[in-house]
């Protein structure tokens, strides 16, 4: 294994260590289903542990296989997902309106996150809250075009079809995480990693790739170094933009500042405060919403340009 490879793993080992004392559950690849884009099993046991009453209505619809049926009707429900959002209906499409709004199928209805409440008046509800399960999955092959083969693979062949950190809320898929060590290589290596190899549909067949197609799956891609971090929601190839998601310096310049702890991480806030459990479906509760602006292309003609934002980065995240 060559050294930059070997220092990526220790700088990601250190960052899953530290989310798992955070609240974060660590997950396996073969937990994930490929074709629907979810850890099947965190999304089952959420709804039937949190909502029994109505799982119990839905498998009177559905008394075999019921399961698969409840996942059927929740992925139907994301790939509704619509670009524009311009009403209320397509705004419970897609992993953002499904964890906001959760789902109806014939006379049940299925909340899929339960965000914190405002008071503690209702034990219910904080009880709910707290069996949210946020997970974190390792080299996730993750393409349901991937061979059998690539759950096999080492070095730089792996690397094609996993990536290095997925985030689950519940099971649905909310981030993905490129990192890189800054040994031979740097955040802008990630950048490239996902125009280049993270793309929304699969260049040699052509079909979705689920969990990369904006709105459909996670809501956000970053690019992690010991030192930057940047950010983008629509993967779209050369044409993603990313964003920095840096804290600044002390004397106001770009990028991060180096701790004085020789074994903190200059982009340690992003795992220990904005990736903290509370913190981040705080964000997914209030702060995210889809942004379309009006933009002119080069023939002069007028076009629109889509993306997922997120408030909390000016309002008070840092």
């Amino acid at each position: 294994m060559s050294m930059d490879r070997t220092k990526e793993l220790i700088f990601q080992d250190e960052m899953i260590a530290q989310m798992i004392e955070r609240g974060w559950i660590r997950g396996k690849t073969d937990g994930y289903d490929r074709e629907r884009a979810l850890y099947s099993q965190d999304v089952l046991t959420f709804v039937q542990t949190t909502q029994s009453q109505e799982w119990e209505k839905f498998a009177k619809i559905y008394p075999t296989d019921t399961e698969r049926h409840f996942l059927d009707a929740l992925v139907a429900q994301l790939k509704k997902a619509d670009i524009n959002a311009t009403d209320m209906l397509s705004r419970t499409y897609g992993t953002l309106g499904v964890l906001r709004h959760g789902i109806k199928s014939h006379n049940a209805r299925f909340s899929l996150c339960q965000f914190k409440p405002e008071h503690n008046l209702n034990p219910e509800t904080l009880t709910r809250y707290k069996q949210n399960i946020c997970r974190i999955v390792p080299e996730l092959v993750y393409s349901p075009h991937a061979s059998n083969a690539a759950f096999e693979e080492t070095g730089a062949k792996a690397k094609k079809w996993r990536i290095d950190l997925v985030l689950f809320v519940n099971g649905l898929p909310v981030a993905t995480l490129e990192l890189k060590s800054e040994f031979k290589q740097t955040v802008q290596n990630a950048i490239a990693q996902y125009k280049k190899t993270r793309l929304p549909k699969d260049p040699s067949t052509n079909k979705v790739e689920p969990l990369l197609t904006f709105k459909r799956g996670a809501l956000v891609h970053f690019a992690v170094s010991q030192y930057e971090v940047f950010m983008a929601t629509k993967l779209d190839g050369d044409k993603t933009f990313f964003l920095p998601f840096n804290k600044g310096t002390h004397d106001g310049g770009a990028g991060n500042d180096i701790p004085a702890d020789a074994n903190d991480y200059a982009t340690s806030y992003l795992w220990n405060e904005v990736l903290l459990p509370d913190n981040l479906l705080k964000i997914i509760a209030s702060f995210v919403h889809l942004k379309i602006e009006e933009k002119e292309e080069w023939n002069g003609l007028k076009g629109k340009k889509r993306a997922l934002s997120s408030r909390a980065i000016t309002n008070g995240m840092w």
